[in-house]
């Protein structure tokens, strides 16, 4: 599996026609991802999903390809890892808008589709002992690699 050392990440984007395609591949399984992921840190009480929580699932999802709007893609042996910033354009643009998301798309050869891998959480240690969670980003929140 490529990591953030053995990958060299280009610099971020907007999306080009290829970037564009290929997350029309993957809208379907991102919009299922989001609801899911949402539903389940819900359900136990971890607030990464916040700042979305009193959007209904319609709401959620109601985006589309024109609200891609940054990519960083990293070219692997055997296609292209993308990593996404996605305006949720139900959420105002004065506040946290933004998921970022990591996807794989097969090289030519390969006769496949690109593929949704994750939706960017995290976690992160407070001084005091507690965690703060994330999942919805802000404009300037800088679209980074992540394994999550």
């Amino acid at each position: 599996m490529a990591t953030a050392e053995t990958a060299k990440l280009g610099a971020p984007h907007a999306p080009k026609p290829a970037s564009k395609s290929a997350f029309l591949e993957f809208e379907q399984e991102l919009k299922h991802l989001l609801k899911h992921e949402r539903k389940d840190k819900a359900k136990h009480e971890l607030p990464y999903f916040e700042p979305l929580a009193h959007l209904s699932d319609e709401d959620l999802t109601s985006f589309t390809v024109d609200d891609f709007v940054s990519v960083r893609h990293a070219e692997v042996a055997y296609g292209h890892i993308l990593f996404g910033k996605l305006r949720i354009p139900a959420m105002p643009e004065t506040g946290p808008c933004y998921i970022h998301f990591r996807a794989f798309e097969p090289g030519p050869e390969e006769g496949k589709t690109a593929e949704i891998h994750s939706i960017h959480t995290i976690r992160a240690e407070l001084p005091d002992g507690g965690f703060a969670y994330k999942a919805v980003f802000s404009k300037d929140d800088a679209l980074e690699w992540f394994d999550t």
